[in-house]
């Protein structure tokens, strides 16, 4: 694993772990606002990016024509 794929893990475990203490402390009802789903969706998705280093959105990008990361 290198940096950048670390950064992603840790960033996307950062983002579920907020969801999840704001669920635990009643600030939030994730059942029921639906909007919250996308903000879970996106951090898995870069947790599982970080890693298994397959992300679907630079697979998408590269293939609009931006360079992949070398």
């Amino acid at each position: 694993m290198n940096a950048q794929r670390a950064t992603m893990s840790i960033a996307g475990l950062f983002v579920l772990i907020s969801l999840g203490l704001a669920q635990a402390n009643g600030q939030i009802d994730i059942t029921s606002v639906s909007w919250l789903w996308f903000t879970a969706f996106v951090g898995l998705n870069l947790f599982q990016a970080g890693l298994t280093g397959f992300c679907p959105l630079t697979r998408i990008l590269v293939k609009l024509g931006l360079r992949p990361a070398t």
